[in-house]
């Protein structure tokens, strides 16, 4: 058997990891942008089966998924070149402009490339070379992922969200973060506390206060931590979502009737519970004298 000591040092570790979360990054881009659009026409593809229909004028005959077609400047067209897409570098020698057109490349991609190395970098500084940090890495890279779709569609999709509530259930049996009965009960308290919560909102006011996507990724962070920690992602997301809610509308003039998505809120507090969450409870504990 090979000997992986030399790999997992710490300092070969943690420059393997922020490569592979610059590379990932740069492929999180491509799932935000691409897998809207794939859904879409799923959607669309159902409805025509549903209603007897025969294709469609109006979408292409060429295959669009997450590896084709080969990604182009938006403005222009030109295909990037694997030179013209090293995570960060790339976008430093091209000094943020396509090289066909010139046009400015979003500064989303490269801070998408270096938040997601960052983040895969604390995840290891913080567990180590240990399962859970194997486990929580793609963790990770999918709650960036439904983070950027939520910014952008309003959207969580069941295809990333579903599969890793799964998995929080199965990490149960060998109980990599908690037991599979905490898990079991941690992945139904997260649920119905949201559904709970929206059907009262909506019996009361007659709105829908969220979607059943932010039910789904909080049952999710009930699995992989429990439910205990599902109450602290609630009050950290809920305390986090109305301050940048109040400053969105009074410094932006954000729209007061136009809906502020909860999903990013929700993954960044669950994901700090899963992390630290344990020395948060004991923090809040000792200040308030209960522990």
């Amino acid at each position: 058997m090979p000997n992986l000591e030399p790999l997992l040092a710490p300092p070969f570790l943690f420059l393997l990891v922020g490569l592979v979360g610059l590379c990932v990054g740069s492929f999180l881009n491509v799932v935000a942008h691409r897998l809207p659009i794939m859904l879409e026409r799923d959607w669309r593809g159902q409805c025509r089966e549903i209603l007897g229909l025969e294709g469609s004028l109006d979408e292409p005959a060429a295959a669009f998924n997450l590896m084709s077609p080969a990604s182009r400047c938006p403005h222009c067209g030109h295909g990037i070149r694997w030179w013209e897409n090293i995570p960060l570098l790339s976008y430093m020698i091209l000094r943020g402009r396509c090289s066909g057109c010139s046009k400015p490349i979003s500064l989303r991609y490269p801070l998408v490339e270096a938040v997601t190395a960052l983040l895969s970098l604390i995840v290891v500084w913080q567990l180590g070379p240990t399962p859970q940090a194997a486990a929580l890495l793609p963790l990770t890279w999918a709650l960036i992922a439904l983070t950027l779709i939520d910014l952008d569609q309003q959207l969580l999709p069941d295809s990333i969200t579903l599969p890793f509530l799964w998995l929080g259930l199965l990490l149960g049996l060998p109980a990599v973060f908690i037991d599979a009965g905490q898990a079991i009960l941690g992945a139904a308290v997260g649920y119905l506390s949201l559904w709970g919560f929206y059907w009262l909102f909506k019996l009361i006011t007659g709105k829908e206060g969220m979607g059943y996507g932010d039910f789904k990724l909080l049952a999710l962070f009930g699995a992989w931590a429990g439910w205990q920690k599902v109450f602290l992602a609630l009050i950290l997301s809920s305390l986090v979502g109305a301050l940048i809610g109040i400053a969105l509308i009074l410094l932006m003039g954000h729209d007061k009737r136009k809906p502020i998505p909860f999903g990013p809120y929700l993954a960044i507090a669950g994901w700090i519970s899963l992390l630290w969450g344990d020395g948060i409870v004991r923090s809040y504990l000792a200040f308030s004298g209960l522990g």
